[in-house]
């Protein structure tokens, strides 16, 4: 059986999906056992949540399908079925979903079919607590901001060492056969301004519900697996770390008391401030390197 950290585990994992319940856009993210389902919304303002067991899945089932006798694990394989294609941006036509604001959290409504007859559930979210914000939202989303200035660093050293490989062909007086191939030199500082002034704006613009791409869905996944791979290998490392306590040597029950210049000794280390080094975290940026010409233009 899936417990609660195990379920939420498995939410880290999941990307974030834009959707739309009405007019309005959100961010959601999804996580289905056979014993239980974790829920993630948010408009970026705000970020609900529910956590569901058996016992509140079975019922609910009841009192929102009385025509229905099915087995827990049968209401969930449903739930994840019709949440599945929705989260993948293909949400079938015939579900629907909507939701609206209640008092101090969020309700979905899905109204669907299953064998035949009307299938209805309600996601009862409340405010997400700001531990389960950070871990699934906001320490992500500094993590591939970091990433995507080391990719951008490196992508920049790739153009400078390009063009200082053309240049080194120029002044070996190769020519191009095809004139339209000709670049201009890659200014970083210019490439930046024009990508401020032009570019971000239209970004910025795009809206709230283009929030996570494909490509941006695939970095998050890569970036919260290697998050749960490191909170795997601390939890083992604080499980060897904490060894049973050595047994008393035989015949010495109680040690004899320290003398007068061993607790002098033992105050003066006790004493000693622990010095320990602080850790910056450098990207590094590879210098571009000209090379020799080997042969010219083909």
């Amino acid at each position: 059986m899936e417990g609660c950290e195990e379920l939420e585990s498995s939410l880290l994992t999941q990307p974030w999906a834009s959707v739309c319940f009405g007019e309005s856009p959100f961010l959601a993210k999804a996580c289905f056992g056979d014993t239980g389902y974790i829920l993630l919304i948010s408009d970026l303002s705000s970020v609900w949540y529910e956590s569901a067991d058996v016992q509140v899945v079975e019922q609910r089932s009841k009192e929102l399908n009385k025509r229905l006798t099915v087995h827990v694990s049968s209401f969930l394989h449903r739930l994840r079925n019709l949440m599945s294609p929705l989260l993948e941006g293909q949400p079938g036509t015939a579900t629907s979903f909507s939701c609206h604001h209640v008092a101090g959290g969020l309700s979905l409504h899905v109204k669907s079919e299953l064998s035949g007859l009307p299938f209805y559930w309600d996601f009862h979210c409340c405010p997400a607590p700001m531990q389960m914000v950070s871990r699934h939202l906001v320490r992500p989303l500094i993590r591939m901001s970091l990433a995507l200035q080391y990719q951008v660093q490196e992508l920049t050293s790739l153009l400078l060492q390009k063009d200082a490989e053309i240049e080194d062909y120029r002044e070996s007086e190769a020519a191009l056969s095809r004139g339209r191939l000709r670049t201009e030199p890659f200014q970083e500082k210019m490439f930046q301004q024009n990508f401020m002034a032009e570019n971000l704006p239209r970004i910025c613009g795009a809206g709230e519900g283009q929030a996570f791409t494909s490509a941006l869905q695939q970095l998050y996944t890569a970036v919260t697996q290697q998050e749960a791979k490191q909170a795997r290998k601390r939890q083992h490392s604080e499980d060897t770390e904490d060894p049973a306590p050595a047994a008393e040597p035989a015949g010495h029950p109680h040690p004899p008391p320290p003398s007068q210049e061993d607790e002098t000794v033992s105050s003066s280390e006790n004493t000693t401030p622990a010095s320990s080094p602080t850790q910056k975290l450098r990207l590094p940026v590879a210098k571009a390197k000209p090379k020799k010409a080997k042969g010219l233009f083909s």
